[in-house]
């Protein structure tokens, strides 16, 4: 009775994302599916990382270092869940005021770090759990 209440293989399979990140070149996001929702994968610049780094805390809705959102050695690879805080629109990448994504639902604007820059959402974007297999893999979830 015990082992019919863990989860099926179906579900088991829906638990974890592999990506490679070979054909994503620099500049570039891609959009996944994840659990359902959008996820984005974005491969940053060198100056998109300096432009979010150079971004003083005081000045974000909810203050956080671009940093604290990726992993360190892996600063160009942001993986965020691509589903707006504010009432749940998918927002489009490489749009809005700060260049990382805007939702055209109620004009929200996230940076290239996917933190909120402007509008009504309340919170950045979501950063997953994720581990790098490789250089050119990711697990998410």
């Amino acid at each position: 009775f015990i082992g019919s209440l863990a989860p099926d293989a179906n579900q088991r399979a829906l638990a974890f994302l592999e990506i490679d990140l070979s054909p994503i070149q620099p500049g570039q996001s891609v959009r996944f599916v994840f659990r359902g929702n959008a996820l984005f994968v974005r491969r940053r610049t060198p100056p998109e990382l300096e432009r979010e780094r150079s971004v003083a805390l005081a000045d974000l809705k909810d203050p956080a270092t671009d940093q604290s959102r990726v992993t360190a050695g892996k600063d160009e690879w942001l993986i965020v869940v691509g589903v707006c805080t504010h009432l749940g629109c998918v927002p489009i990448e490489n749009r809005g005021d700060y260049g990382g994504w805007f939702c055209p639902c109620h004009g929200s604007h996230y940076d290239a770090s996917g933190r909120i820059r402007r509008g009504p959402a309340p919170t950045n974007l979501v950063v997953p759990r994720f581990a790098f297999l490789s250089d050119t893999r990711v697990r998410v979830g």
